[in-house]
């Protein structure tokens, strides 16, 4: 696990975390309305941001070749860089869709980017927050998958493919995944078998936290663990919009509507706790 002390006081503000806006998928069209809707979100937030926390498959598939990144997303990029200028923190959490980054983010937009849960602690609350892939009870092929595809020797081999058929290729391969073709587990509370909620069962015997917060599972989640933390997921942005925001005194899970106002509206994602 890596640790982060972040530094910087509240003073009013809030933290937001998003994840899964699996930029690029299912096709150009979609994608393109939807960077749309998170840059009108992340306008929404941007006065009241003391940091932004993206947690993972952001894209639908990401690869840096040394002079090369995927097209498609500028529009994204630019706002994240104007965010940047304005001094406002954004941390970056490489997910299963997008785990092959590398500097691009750091040096050209100044966004530090994660590849493992970290730990932060804010206004006395201590925090686990990553993307999630790969945690948790179950799931033992991805877990090989995902050692194969993060060796440095599986990022040099396909280094070597030209930037216009290895993209197409990967973007062909993510037309597979959950949130691409729907799946209906999607929207499914899965009770005891939520293996995220698990996992954060199983960190806070050994080391209590506030709040466990998480993306991949793709659906908007508030339950407790243990006596007296929370473990939130944060759902996704094909369909559902949803995001966490985070005051000196409150958590809650909301859904960005750019015809309403406000609006950020409140998402029950309790299931009964």
């Amino acid at each position: 696990m890596q640790i982060a002390h972040l530094n910087f006081p509240l003073h009013g503000k809030k933290l937001f975390f998003a994840s899964d806006f699996h930029l690029g998928a299912p096709d150009f069209k979609s994608s393109k309305e939807r960077q749309e809707r998170i840059i009108s979100w992340l306008d929404y937030i941007a006065d009241e941001a003391a940091a932004i926390f993206l947690v993972g498959d952001i894209f639908d598939f990401w690869f840096e070749y040394k002079q090369v990144i995927p097209k498609g997303q500028l529009p994204f990029l630019a706002k994240l860089s104007q965010l940047r200028d304005r001094g406002i923190p954004i941390l970056f959490f490489t997910g299963n869709h997008d785990l092959w980054m590398r500097d691009y983010f750091t040096t050209e937009l100044g966004i530090p980017v994660y590849t493992h849960p970290i730990e932060i602690q804010v206004e006395g609350k201590k925090i686990l927050v990553g993307h999630g892939d790969g945690l948790g009870p179950g799931d033992p092929t991805y877990k090989v998958l995902k050692k194969v595809f993060t060796s440095p020797i599986a990022q040099w081999l396909f280094r070597w493919i030209h930037p216009d058929i290895g993209i197409s290729l990967a973007r062909a391969w993510s037309g597979n995944s959950r949130i691409s073709n729907s799946s209906k587990d999607e929207q499914r509370f899965l009770g005891a078998d939520e293996w995220l909620w698990a996992y954060c069962k199983e960190v806070e015997q050994s080391a209590p936290h506030d709040y466990y917060i998480f993306g991949h599972r793709h659906l908007p989640l508030q339950l407790p663990v243990g006596k007296g933390a929370t473990y939130y997921n944060l759902g996704e942005w094909v369909s559902q919009n949803s995001y966490l925001e985070m005051s000196a005194t409150e958590a809650k899970l909301l859904q960005f509507n750019p015809l309403l106002e406000p609006k950020g509206s409140t998402i029950d994602a309790s299931y009964g706790h």
